[in-house]
């Protein structure tokens, strides 16, 4: 391949800390036009290099249209929500991550507008600033914390990123560990560089093990400067998902439970979240904190959540959650009461006053369309543990664990734990009733992180599939034409056509099943 123009448009940006969107359609110099003297003369130059690439997470426009759907990760954490069945859109409004719901975005992958292309190009933008960085390892000038939490951060950034890639563009680790991979750059990339091919899913993980091995080793000890940095405990966060995804349960468990001894970190009452739009709650690991000045108005995520936000494309095209789950769930759950609306027997136009609509997300302020993205909460840590253990059979932990959430969100939740069987079984109907702690731990993971981690994710890796038409379904999308059986084709992406048109080490035959 010789590298796209989306590689080359991260370091300028990011160097000053400005980002723009960075298409095939934006006009940049060179990468090597940026002295390497004036963006890693030192560590606190460098630092705005990795300053830029966080802000990459909360950037519109990385694709030629649509681009007030492609606005930085919780977009991806939206529609991989939307790919699943806990989560639905009362109507189609304007179409912004509609056909996401429907599983009809793979017919855009030969163009630049469509997800398969907008997500390769966001992440590896990302990748090759964070290669940049890494490059000058050993290099840089200054205060050795400095530079270590600088390596440690972009190593840990980078995992992230190609953890997002291997998960979107392949099938999960477990039973597809030799299947085409995405490809791995750990070096600079200019105009010219010679692409790589898809090499293996085993080969990905093998890189974001080592990668996030040597970040947490880099950032140990180290004090987080903002909670929009990874630190330690950001990074074991990372770990306990990945070990997770590769059934790794006991190192998932020993991760994840590093990750909750971060200092002042302390689960909390669903009150105290609000409308999970703050950085400042104690329970928040790693986040973006959005000032007035870096709002992106209608090219948001809050823009696309909030029904009650006038003017923006949640008002038209409501987000719910699917009746299947809401009903699994205990009357005396105050999610079920706070976080979602219940079945109304008259429901208006152009707000949350719908069945099942979403309160879980809202704007902090609707003057200015601002709201904070969280990233990782300490609630994801405790349902990681305890699926673990659970898998471990380690049941009696397992129980422990779950409970410190549970009853902060259930006044009958001992009760209702008291009735789950030892298991480490779940039905394959994802809307039968619970009966085993398994089933009970992925019931908790389903509703406490409804909108933010990914349903889709969850599904790959459990050998799950689903169906939205049920009794009682409140989907506007039964997709009952489309295959949502496990490891359904339309549960990953095709790879975009620009990248087989431009590297030579990937032909179409090497490109994922395309389902028109």
């Amino acid at each position: 391949m010789k590298i796209n123009k989306y590689f080359l448009c991260g370091l300028v940006f990011a160097g000053v800390g400005l980002l723009a969107s960075c298409s095939d359609e934006l006009e940049t110099q060179p990468t090597n036009s940026v002295s390497g003297t004036q963006v890693f003369e030192n560590a606190e130059h460098a630092e705005a290099a990795i300053n830029g690439a966080y802000r990459f997470l909360y950037t519109a426009g990385w694709s030629s249209g649509w681009g007030t759907q492609n606005c930085g990760q919780t977009a991806i954490q939206l529609f991989a929500d939307l790919m699943a069945e806990d989560h639905l859109m009362h109507e189609q409004g304007q179409g912004w991550f509609y056909e996401d719901y429907r599983l009809n975005v793979h017919g855009d992958y030969a163009g630049k507008a469509g997800r398969s292309y907008s997500v390769w190009n966001f992440y590896y933008t990302i990748i090759s600033n964070l290669n940049y960085i890494l490059a000058n390892d050993g290099k840089l000038e200054g205060d050795p914390d400095l530079v270590n939490s600088l390596m440690g951060q972009a190593y840990a950034f980078r995992a992230y990123c190609y953890f997002y890639l291997i998960q979107l563009y392949q099938q999960t680790y477990a039973g597809h560990e030799n299947a085409p991979g995405v490809p791995l750059y750990t070096e600079p990339t200019v105009a010219g560089t010679e692409g790589k091919p898809r090499g293996t899913v085993q080969g990905v993980y093998d890189r974001i093990n080592s990668d996030l091995a040597e970040a947490v080793g880099r950032l140990k000890g180290l004090k987080q400067s903002h909670i929009s940095h990874i630190d330690y405990y950001v990074a074991k966060g990372f770990q306990a998902r990945a070990f997770l995804v590769q059934h790794k349960y006991k190192e998932a468990a020993e991760a994840a439970k590093e990750a909750l001894t971060k200092p002042r970190l302390s689960l909390v009452k669903v009150d105290a979240l609000g409308g999970n739009n703050s950085v400042k709650v104690d329970d928040v690991m790693w986040g973006l904190e959005i000032s007035k000045d870096q709002t992106s108005g209608y090219a948001g995520f809050f823009s696309h959540m909030d029904a009650d936000a006038k003017g923006m494309y949640g008002s038209k095209a409501r987000q719910c959650i699917s009746s299947g789950l809401y009903n699994l769930l205990s009357d005396t759950d105050e999610r079920k009461m706070k976080w979602f609306r219940g079945k109304l027997e008259k429901e208006e136009k152009g707000n949350s006053m719908v069945s099942y609509c979403q309160l879980k997300f809202k704007m902090a302020d609707y003057t200015i369309w601002t709201g904070d993205y969280l990233l990782m909460r300490a609630e994801e840590m405790v349902l990681i543990k305890a699926e673990a253990e659970c898998h471990l059979k380690e049941f009696d932990l397992a129980r422990t664990t779950i409970k410190q959430l549970g009853t902060l969100r259930d006044t009958n939740y001992e009760a209702i734990l008291a009735k789950r069987t030892d298991s480490e079984t779940y039905d394959a109907n994802t809307n039968a009733p619970v009966t085993t702690l398994m089933e009970e731990i992925l019931l908790q993971r389903r509703v406490e992180l409804w909108g933010e981690a990914g349903r889709i994710f969850d599904l790959q890796r459990l050998a799950l599939g689903y169906d939205r038409k049920y009794e009682g379904s409140n989907h506007s999308e039964t997709v009952q034409t489309k295959n949502t059986g496990v490891a359904s084709p339309l549960f990953i992406f095709p790879l975009p056509q620009s990248e087989i048109d431009g590297n030579e080490h990937i032909s179409s035959s090497d490109n994922n099943p395309i389902v028109r």
